[in-house]
């Protein structure tokens, strides 16, 4: 009697598991799940990626002033270069008056600033 129960409870035990399991894996395969573990899995290789790219631009940057350095020292350049005089007026400013035509009792500039 006790030998029927306990492999009746053993068949029943591997028969709840069996069916978790499974359900659990359908859930997975289902495509709302896929297509969140494919996002899950395209941002972390994104993060990766763009993790390595900044500390190789880092280190292209540390390697760029180190062998800057070097040919400074190696050529006897020691002075910074002067900054040229900074401009007394700006580039988009305009010092003159714009010039003024007549056409048909009309007057027209060149001003493209003015409201038409």
């Amino acid at each position: 009697m006790f030998r029927r129960t306990f492999w009746f409870g053993t068949g029943v035990a591997a028969g709840v598991w069996a069916t978790t399991k499974v359900n659990r894996k359908l859930k997975q395969l289902t495509p709302e799940s896929l297509a969140a573990t494919a996002a899950n899995k395209a941002l972390d290789a994104g993060h990766r990626v763009k993790d390595r790219a900044v500390g190789f631009a880092l280190d292209v940057r540390d390697n760029m002033a180190r062998r800057e350095a070097e040919l400074h020292e190696a050529l006897g350049i020691d002075e910074r270069p002067e900054l040229p005089v900074s401009r007394r007026y700006s580039a988009i400013e305009n010092h003159k008056q714009p010039k003024s035509y007549v056409i048909d009792s009309t007057t027209y500039t060149n001003n493209r600033n003015e409201d038409h």
